[in-house]
C-alpha cells in the first residue's frame, strides 16, 4: 500500500508534464498526494473497519475535495443517493491495492476487487482493472514469479504483456481508461528489478503518470517484499496525519505478510 502511495507522490509532478525518461528525482521538491492516493487508503480503510466501501470512499473523499478528483466522480462523491455510472476509468485500479494485500485467495481478492470498483466503475472494463491489478498484487505477495503473473493476468483478463517498456514508450499518450492503464503498468512492473526502477518504468511512459505509478507501485511493493525504507519516511511525511493512521494501521496488520524479504 505505502509503494502504491509513493507511486502517486511520486508521479504528481509529470501527471500533466509528461516525460520520457527514467532520469529524474525520486521526489521532487513539488511531489503531493492526490485523489490516487485519498482513495486507496479509503479502501484500506474499509478493509480495516469492515464498513462498506461506498461509505469510507465518500467520507475520506470528501475531507481532500481538491484531491484531484474527475468531475463524473466530484458529482459521485456529493450526491445525497450515489450510483455507479459505468465508468471505465482507471480510478477503478489506482484504489484496490490494499486488497491484494489483505485477502487470501484469488477468489475472493476478485470478489473483493470487483466491490470497490462497483460502487462508481462498474463498466465490465472498470470492474477487470481493479480486478487485474488486485490480482497482481496478490500473486506478486504469494511468491509468484514474474513470468507467473504475466501468464496469469493475460489469460484470465485478455490483455496483451508481451510487450517492453521499451517498446510501448515511444507512442504512449495521457490515457485515463484501465484498458490503456492498467497493461501498462503492470509491464512497468513486469520489465523492473526493484521497486525504484518498477515506478521509474511507469512514469517514464509518459502517460497519466500518477495512476501508472500508484498501480506499478502496489504491485512492486508487494513482489519485492515492501517499499524502501526512505520511500516509506517520505510517504509518512508528505501525508496528513489522518489518513498516515490509517496507512500505518494497515501496513502492521497487513504488509508483514509478502513471501519476499
Amino acid at each position: 500500500m505505502i509503494g502504491a502511495i509513493a507511486g502517486d507522490m511520486i508521479g504528481s509532478v509529470y501527471e500533466r508534464h509528461p516525460i520520457k525518461t527514467k532520469d529524474f528525482p525520486l521526489f521532487h521538491p513539488r511531489c503531493r498526494f492526490t485523489d490516487d492516493t485519498v482513495l486507496t487508503v479509503a479502501v484500506a480503510d474499509a478493509i480495516l473497519t469492515g464498513r462498506p466501501y461506498v461509505q469510507t470512499v465518500r467520507e475520506i473523499g470528501r475531507r481532500y475535495p481538491n484531491a484531484g478528483y474527475g468531475g463524473s466522480f466530484i458529482g459521485w462523491l456529493h450526491t445525497d443517493h450515489p450510483q455507479p455510472y459505468n465508468s471505465w476509468g482507471n480510478g477503478a485500479a489506482m484504489r484496490v491495492s490494499p486488497v491484494g494485500f489483505a485477502f487470501d485467495t484469488a477468489d475472493k481478492v476478485l470478489s473483493e476487487a470487483a466491490q470497490t470498483a462497483g460502487i462508481s466503475h462498474n463498466h465490465p472494463e472498470g470492474i477487470k482493472g481493479a480486478q487485474a491489478t488486485a490480482l497482481s498484487v496478490y500473486l506478486a505477495r504469494t511468491g509468484h514469479p514474474r513470468e507467473e503473473i504475466r501468464d496469469q493476468i493475460s489469460r484470465r483478463f485478455g490483455y496483451d504483456l508481451d510487450r517492453t517498456v521499451v517498446d510501448i514508450r515511444p507512442a504512449y499518450s495521457f490515457d485515463i481508461s484501465c484498458q490503456g492503464t492498467v497493461p501498462e503498468a503492470i509491464i512497468a512492473f513486469l520489465d523492473s528489478r526493484s521497486y525504484e526502477d518498477a515506478v521509474r518504468n511507469a512514469i517514464s511512459l509518459g502517460g497519466d503518470s500518477d495512476t501508472l505509478a500508484c498501480i506499478t507501485g502496489g504491485i512492486a511493493e508487494a513482489f519485492y517484499g515492501g517499499a524502501p525504507d526512505g520511500v516509506r519516511a517520505k510517504v509518512e511525511e508528505i501525508l496528513p496525519p489522518d489518513l498516515w493512521q490509517v496507512t500505518e494501521a494497515f501496513c502492521r496488520k497487513y504488509l508483514n505478510r509478502t513471501s519476499r524479504n
